[in-house]
């Protein structure tokens, strides 16, 4: 029952590869349980790989799938600090008062006359330490839902809304992750070297 949902969840990406393919979306290899994907950044000048997905269907859909940011072209599990993207997502902005005083006023009233609007950035991508492989925290994730903090929101509760699917996940990492970045950075580190004359005898 699982590689036959597996399959399905493949031949419903493929059917549609062509415009996966100019989102930056292409299919390495599908062998059950697992589906790996490149997720390319489209818009910079070159296209730029940016990061391999490894999705992992066992036991799928009694339980949801594994979403993991590998290695594109080996395959290996990203490290927390290694990661390309962490998929930042933006949160409401969160009002804080100024400390600074408004000239003319006394300090209680300057404080509720000066808000700063701060917008803050919640990574999808969670671990624990630099050196753990992260998962992404979303509802549809077999980490999520596998996680104590989150054992009251049960897959079954996002099951039917198709939380687990393929193309549903590869969208999130691609709006979150790919689809973010605006250009190519190349930073040359200065380095510094002593040169040295003929070395004594």
């Amino acid at each position: 029952m699982s590689r036959s949902k597996f399959e399905r969840e493949v031949q419903e990406f493929r059917s549609l590869a062509e415009q996966h393919l100019q989102r930056g979306w292409v299919l390495v290899h599908a062998d059950f349980p697992r589906a790996r994907f490149l997720m390319t950044a489209t818009q910079t000048i070159p296209p730029t790989v940016v990061v391999g997905v490894m999705l992992d269907y066992a036991n799928y859909d009694a339980a949801p799938p594994s979403v993991t940011l590998v290695h594109p072209y080996t395959g290996t599990p990203f490290k927390f600090k290694e990661q390309p993207t962490p998929l930042n997502r933006s949160m409401p902005p969160k009002q804080m008062a100024h400390p600074a005083a408004a000239p003319g006023q006394d300090g209680a009233n300057a404080q509720q006359q000066f808000v700063i609007q701060a917008q803050a950035q919640q990574p999808l991508m969670q671990a624990h330490s630099p050196e753990d492989v992260p998962f992404l925290c979303l509802a549809g994730v077999r980490e999520y839902h596998e996680h104590p903090a989150h054992s009251g929101d049960l897959w079954e509760l996002h099951r039917p809304a198709g939380a687990g699917r393929m193309v549903r996940l590869l969208d999130i990492i691609s709006k979150y992750g790919t689809d973010t970045i605006k250009a190519l950075k190349v930073e040359l580190a200065p380095r510094v070297t002593f040169g040295f004359g003929a070395p004594p005898q």
